[in-house]
């Protein structure tokens, strides 16, 4: 008999094929995501679940006694309580690597859109402003190029974001680590750098750590106050890593130039939220994977996670249960 999964949402074909090859699959089809009540139910006998960010606790476990594995299909998983999972023996698994390129692109999306006023000179275009006039400084944006690059989070991500600062922009490269990168100091002439020398030296500084304990509001207005008043802050990590109201206070009192934003303390993002009517502010929803490729490519993985712990196998992709 084939172990049975329950997929929170949609598939590509190719992969919900795979999963059918070796498992009985059950599969939310409606809009919108599931409610949790409803997950609770349906869970009630399945060996793996295979899901995009929804909270897996003990509340949750308590309702699947047969569940061996959660198939995350992100790259974060701060959605798990691993302690839970530990104590239930269920395997947690995320989808690195895939998605680090396009990840990348879309920081550096960020970066010259915030930096070149691309949003905001769009909207005065379409918004039929544009009118013959003798001085253009209006229009005034930030060099990119041969500017100073500060990457708190050298991770895979952070790596690929400093190659396309050095090599595509020829930028300084700063970053801040738990530990020091030789390799990448050696590919990208990178410098480590403690966070208050990187805050100070940089020009644009980009948020790439992931959510624990430790980086909780990781940035907040003794950051901000530490930047130059022209550096740009990128964040494409967690938007609880960042101290939502004292970025908006940042901004506001003009102790920085700009912010490109994919991730909010909320998400989706409130509609009264002051980012919201900020010139100098890109926001997108938290589209850091979002491509046909890359999101397939995830699907996939997380498919192959899932199959693994329910047939007895290791999976490539295990996150660590809380020490």
């Amino acid at each position: 008999m084939k172990p049975k999964v329950y997929l929170t949402l949609p598939v590509p074909e190719e992969v919900r094929k795979y999963i059918a090859e070796h498992c009985e699959i059950s599969q939310w089809e409606e809009e919108g995501p599931i409610p949790r009540e409803v997950l609770f139910q349906k869970i009630a006998d399945v060996d793996g679940l295979f899901t995009s960010g929804g909270k897996i606790d003990a509340e949750l476990l308590e309702h699947g006694p047969n569940l061996k594995v959660v198939s995350n299909m992100s790259v974060g998983y701060n959605n798990f309580d691993l302690e839970a999972m530990k104590q239930r023996s269920v395997i947690g698994t995320n989808t690195p690597y895939v998605l680090d390129e396009t990840v990348a692109d879309l920081a550096f999306a960020l970066i010259l859109a915030t930096a070149r006023r691309i949003t905001e000179l769009d909207g005065f275009i379409k918004d039929r402003k544009w009118e013959p006039t003798k001085d253009d400084e209006m229009f005034y944006g930030l060099d990119v190029h041969r500017s100073t690059i500060g990457i708190i989070g050298m991770g895979r991500i952070g790596e690929a974001i400093a190659q396309r600062a050095r090599f595509g922009f020829n930028m300084d490269v700063l970053y801040y680590n738990r530990s020091r990168k030789p390799d990448a100091e050696k590919k990208f002439g990178a410098e480590y750098s403690d966070l208050e020398s990187l805050l100070k030296r940089s020009d644009f500084v980009v948020l790439m750590t992931p959510l624990t304990l430790e980086t909780h509001h990781l940035i907040g207005e003794n950051e901000f106050k530490l930047m130059k008043k022209s550096a740009i802050f990128i964040n494409v990590s967690r938007g609880q890593t960042v101290d939502e109201k004292a970025l908006i206070q940042a901004l506001q009192n003009k102790e920085i130039y700009g912010a490109g934003l994919d991730v909010f303390q909320k998400e989706p993002i409130e509609k009264d939220n002051p980012l919201l009517d900020m010139t100098n502010v890109v926001t997108v929803p938290h589209i850091g994977s979002a491509t046909l490729k890359t999101r397939d490519a995830m699907a996939m993985r997380a498919a192959e996670n899932l199959v693994a712990v329910v047939t007895g196998m290791e999976p490539i992709d295990q996150v660590p249960y809380a020490k």
